[in-house]
């Protein structure tokens, strides 16, 4: 079957980015994240907490139904009102923004709440955009599973991954480690074939990219490629773990190849 890996491979998980694949072919377009441990990543947004206006819990659901994990990222003011639909729908994991409601803390108590009366397990996310603090999650982290930092202000496609990423990676780690609250840490955002194994290397666990596979030619050579470069992970110095205030520059080249142009960040 396409996308079937028989080689094992390192390095962080890929969720893939569905909403640039053919949406009139979904079924055959998810087929090659099958058997693969990929999660497929779904940009909700509903034109106001960032420009574009994208899918529902109903896509959500129809995803889920063809099998793989699905990767639910709400980019969408107060979130709190779309948490029952979006659980009920069936995906792996559930992500909020730290800055779109004025009670996250809140958010992620309903969330943990729907997410135990589930029969199978769901993951909760926490999201930062590049603007926000790192220190933002701190209050949260007791109720998150997964940080995820965006690389790109979520909702203006084509922009090269924020040069404080890297930092922003290790930021993380540095915090959930000091209160004791292992979490995942995701990458969302500017991931293309050329900086991928770069980005690897700053040390997420997930790393989301959406065109960078689903461009419309050859997803499932494609996601061969991406999983590849992501199991070219460069070691993490010391220091990259340790020193997690140190400013990065950012990939070497963030202009070779298109960035990510998914219809979130």
């Amino acid at each position: 079957m396409p996308g079937t890996m028989s080689i094992p491979r390192t390095g962080p998980k890929l969720s893939a980015g569905v909403l640039t694949a053919d949406l009139t072919r979904l079924g055959d377009e998810l087929t090659i994240l099958r058997g693969t441990g990929c999660w497929a990543h779904v940009d909700v947004m509903d034109g106001s907490f960032c420009p574009q206006l994208t899918v529902g819990p109903g896509f959500v659901a129809a995803v889920a139904a063809a099998g793989v994990p699905v990767d639910a990222h709400l980019l969408v003011d107060e979130p709190r009102r779309l948490l029952p639909d979006i659980v009920a729908a069936g995906p792996a994991v559930v992500t909020v923004h730290a800055e779109a409601t004025r009670h996250p803390h809140r958010t992620l108590q309903e969330l943990t709440a729907l997410a135990a009366a589930r029969p199978a397990p769901v993951l909760r996310g926490v999201a930062i955009s590049p603007g926000t603090p790192v220190a933002a999650v701190e209050p949260l982290l007791e109720l998150t599973d997964l940080v995820l930092v965006l690389a790109v202000d979520p909702g203006w496609p084509g922009q090269p991954p924020a040069a404080n990423t890297r930092r922003r990676v290790a930021a993380v780690r540095h915090l959930a480690a000091e209160v004791g609250r292992p979490v995942i840490v995701g990458v969302d955002g500017g991931v293309t074939m050329a900086n991928a194994a770069e980005i690897a290397g700053w040390g997420a666990d997930v790393v989301v990219s959406g065109s960078a596979i689903y461009d419309g030619r050859d997803p499932a050579g494609n996601l061969d490629r991406m999983l590849d470069r992501l199991s070219m992970t460069p070691e993490r110095s010391t220091d990259d773990q340790q020193r997690p205030e140190r400013e990065d520059r950012g990939p070497a080249h963030p202009d070779e190849d298109h960035p990510d142009r998914g219809g979130g960040p």
